[in-house]
C-alpha cells in the first residue's frame, strides 16, 4: 500500500452559526486520484480552502507528508507537519486549482505561466522547461500567444490546471474541474487528469458529478452533514449499498408486467431482489445475474417479446451515495 501524503485530523470549521465541517478525517495516499463528493453546499470547497491554509480550523487539523526528509527522517510521524505552520512547504507541495480561474486574463497562456513561475520562485530555465511540458500537455502550443480572456473555456480549464502545475508540486487539488463544461469537454479533463495522475501527481479533486468521480478515482470520500460518511474505492461503497447485480433490458413490444410476473414465479430460486419498471425497460437487481438471464431470455420468447438491448452492471455510485444520505437523515431524525 502506497504511503500516506495527506491527513485530515477531525477538522472543524464554522462561519458564525453555521457549521461546514464537523469532525472531517480521512487519508489520502501517494499516487492516488481520490474523490471528495457531496451536495451542493456540503463544504467541498471549504474543506480544500482548509488543505491549501488559506482557511483556519476552529480545531483539528491537516498534515502532509514531506518527500525532502524522507531520508532524514526515521520517524515516520515526524515527516509529517502541520499545513497551518508550514505554509511555504504548503505552497510547495500542494498545486491548486479552484473554481474561480487564478490566471490573468489579460496576459497570454506563456505569459501566464512566467508569471506564476516567478512567484514560485524558479529559476528562468526551469520556467521555460516546465511552461513547454504543459503547454504540450494541455495542448496549448498553438494558442500559447493568445490573450486567456480569448481562449475557449476548455482551454481556460486547461491553462488553470497548468499555472497550478509550473512548479512540478507532488499534489494537485481540483475543485469542480469540469464545472461549466459540455460532455464532450468534460471527457477531455477527464484524460488530461488521468495523464497527469500517470506522471505520478496525488490527485485530490472536488466534484458534483458522479459519473466522473466513479471513472477517475481510485478512492472517494462522501462528505455529509460536515463529516466524511464513508470513504473506500468505488466498489467498496457500492458494496456498502448493496452486492447486487443489475440487469437492464429492452424489449418490444415491452409488456413488462407480463415479464416481471414471469420473473417473480422464480424470484427467490433466482435470488432476485427488487424488479423495477422504469416504463421503458425492467431493471432486475439480483445476486444470480447469469442464472437469470437464462431464464429471462426463455421467458422472453415464451411471451413472444423481442429483446431490443440487455446489459449487466454494479448499480451506480450515484445510488450508493443517496442510499448513504437517506440512511444518514434517518438516523438524525
Amino acid at each position: 500500500m502506497s504511503e500516506v501524503v495527506i491527513r485530515f485530523q477531525n477538522v472543524a470549521k464554522s462561519f458564525g452559526h453555521k457549521t461546514v465541517l464537523k469532525d472531517v478525517t480521512f487519508e489520502v495516499r501517494s499516487g492516488e486520484v481520490f474523490g471528495i463528493i457531496g451536495m451542493s453546499g456540503s463544504g467541498k470547497t471549504t474543506l480544500l480552502n482548509t488543505l491549501i491554509g488559506f482557511l483556519q480550523p476552529d480545531y483539528g487539523d491537516i498534515r502532509f507528508r514531506l518527500e525532502h526528509l524522507l531520508e532524514f527522517e526515521e520517524d515516520e510521524e515526524t515527516q509529517y507537519r502541520s499545513v497551518f505552520k508550514n505554509l511555504d512547504d504548503v505552497k510547495r507541495t500542494f498545486g491548486f486549482a479552484a473554481q474561480t480561474p487564478s490566471f490573468y486574463e489579460n496576459l497570454t497562456p506563456v505569459e501566464n505561466l512566467e508569471y506564476f513561475g516567478r512567484m514560485y520562485g524558479l529559476s528562468k530555465d526551469v520556467r521555460k522547461t516546465n511552461a513547454d511540458i504543459l503547454l504540450h500537455l494541455m495542448r496549448l502550443q498553438s494558442s500559447k500567444n493568445v490573450l486567456a480572456k480569448n481562449l475557449s473555456g476548455g482551454m481556460q480549464k486547461r491553462l488553470d490546471i497548468a499555472c497550478a502545475l509550473i512548479h512540478d508540486p507532488k499534489v494537485l487539488i481540483l475543485d469542480e474541474p469540469t464545472a461549466d463544461l459540455d460532455p464532450l469537454l468534460r471527457r477531455e479533463m477527464w484524460e488530461l487528469i488521468k495523464k497527469i495522475n500517470n506522471k505520478g501527481t496525488t490527485i485530490l479533486m472536488a466534484s458534483h458529478f458522479l459519473d466522473e468521480i466513479e471513472s477517475l478515482c481510485d478512492r472517494v470520500g462522501i462528505l455529509f452533514d460536515g463529516v466524511i460518511l464513508k470513504s473506500g474505492t468505488p466498489d467498496e461503497l457500492k458494496n456498502v449499498y448493496t452486492h447486487d447485480e443489475e440487469i437492464h433490458i429492452q424489449t418490444s413490444p415491452g409488456r413488462y408486467d407480463l415479464l416481471i410476473n414471469y420473473l417473480k414465479a422464480q424470484q427467490k430460486k433466482l435470488n432476485i431482489t427488487r424488479i423495477i419498471n422504469k416504463g421503458h425497460k425492467l431493471v432486475i437487481y439480483t445476486l444470480s445475474a447469469e442464472k437469470v438471464l437464462h431464464f429471462l431470455l426463455h421467458g422472453i420468447e415464451k411471451l413472444d417479446e423481442s429483446l431490443l438491448d440487455v446489459y449487466v452492471n454494479k448499480p451506480s455510485l450515484e445510488e450508493a451515495f443517496e442510499s448513504l444520505i437517506k440512511e444518514s437523515r434517518k438516523k438524525k431524525d
